[in-house]
């Protein structure tokens, strides 16, 4: 009986490795096949250069051996867009003092911009949002109360964080796909905590293009004067 159980979860397991393989070698060829019709290159392999390539954004800052992987690059709508896998592992002890790794993967898309940008965080506001703000841990709060109530945004500048969203760009984001949207000082980046389908790269990179592309006349002629 013994001998059965352990042959059947060495089956299952294998099963579970064979489907596995099978869905990523399935969602590689649709991001191959994706990439190609926008034009872009792409490129399966490990590349371990990302975080020097974009040192301000947070989300590749995480864990220890990180990586991209399915990167995808190229132009997107006039500005240079650069789309990837990234995978990152932690490390934990289990109560018998064995150590224990846990990997992560999730997608990310990255657009840059012709103009300077300000530090600016934006993302769906959670649970944790709402009890650090019972404490007077705040974010910045926008006319549309149900902007606010919807989403989390951090600036250091809050009037750069006013002037970027404004009605227009609120509307637009309140109608879009939810993701983590950071502005650093060259480029839009937007990530979700999970790999994305080619479905959700492409929301990804038209959410970053509308706030990009609504940008108020003012703001673009002060970002051209370098403030």
């Amino acid at each position: 009986m013994q001998f059965l159980l352990i042959a059947g979860a060495v089956i299952l397991f294998a099963g579970f490795l064979i489907l596995s393989f099978y869905l990523e070698a399935k969602r590689r060829k649709e991001l191959l096949a994706w990439a190609q019709s926008k034009g872009l290159v792409f490129s399966a392999g490990k590349n371990y250069g990302m975080e020097t390539r974009f040192p301000e954004l947070s989300a590749l800052r995480q864990g220890e051996n990180r990586y991209a992987c399915n990167v995808m690059e190229g132009d997107w709508a006039g500005r240079p867009v650069t789309a990837f896998d990234y995978h990152y592992e932690t490390h934990s002890h289990d109560s018998k003092g064995r150590r224990q790794t846990h990997h992560y993967n999730f997608s990310t898309v990255v657009i840059g911009s012709r103009l300077p940008l300000k530090q600016l965080f934006i993302r769906p506001e959670g649970l944790f949002d709402k009890v650090a703000e019972f404490f007077g841990i705040d974010d910045i709060d926008f006319e549309s109360a149900e902007f606010s109530r919807k989403f989390y945004v951090k600036a250091k500048d809050r009037k750069w964080a006013y002037d970027v969203i404004h009605t227009r760009t609120m509307e637009f984001l309140l109608g879009s796909p939810r993701f983590t949207i950071q502005f650093i000082p060259m480029a839009v980046a937007a990530w979700r905590a999970s790999t994305f389908s080619v479905r959700d790269f492409e929301a990804a990179a038209e959410v970053i293009r509308g706030i990009l592309d609504r940008l108020p006349d003012y703001l673009v002629k002060q970002l051209k004067e370098g403030f």
